[in-house]
C-alpha cells in the first residue's frame, strides 16, 4: 500500500498558478493526477510512468506540468494560466497500470489505481 498526501491547492484568480505537491512512500509504475468537478465524474488529468514518460488530457496540455523527484518522494503539477473549468478537488493517485503515459488520459479510469491521496481543492475565480 502506497501513502499519498497532497498539498497546495487553494483560491486564484483566472490565469494564475499553484503547485500541487503530493508526497508518496514508494513509487509506483504510474502516478499522476485526477479530478473532480461538483457533479462530475472524477476525469483523468496528467500522468506519468516508470520512465517518465507523461501523457496529458488535452484540456490542460500547454498549461500543466508533471515532474516527479524521486530524491523527495514527490510528484507535482504546476499549473498556470488557470481557467475557471479547472475549478475541481484534485486527487494525485498511483497504481501498476504499466505504459499509462500511452494512454490519453480521458481513457485512464480511476478503478485501475489502488491508492489515493485525500485530495485537495483548486478554486479559479473570474
Amino acid at each position: 500500500q502506497v501513502q499519498l498526501a497532497e498539498s497546495g491547492g487553494g483560491a486564484v484568480q483566472a490565469g494564475g498558478s499553484l503547485r500541487l505537491s503530493c508526497g508518496y512512500t514508494s513509487r509506483t509504475f504510474c502516478m499522476g493526477w485526477f479530478r473532480q468537478a461538483p457533479g462530475k465524474e472524477r476525469e483523468g488529468v496528467v500522468f506519468i510512468d516508470a520512465d517518465s514518460k507523461t501523457t496529458y488530457a488535452t484540456t490542460v496540455m500547454g498549461r500543466f506540468t508533471i515532474s516527479r523527484d524521486d530524491a523527495k518522494n514527490t510528484l507535482y503539477l504546476q499549473m498556470n494560466s488557470l481557467k475557471p473549468e479547472d475549478t475541481a478537488m484534485y486527487y494525485c493517485a498511483a497504481g501498476r497500470f504499466p505504459s499509462c503515459a500511452a494512454f490519453e488520459p480521458t481513457y485512464i479510469r480511476p478503478v485501475l489505481f489502488e491508492n489515493w491521496g485525500q485530495g485537495t481543492q483548486v478554486t479559479v475565480s473570474t
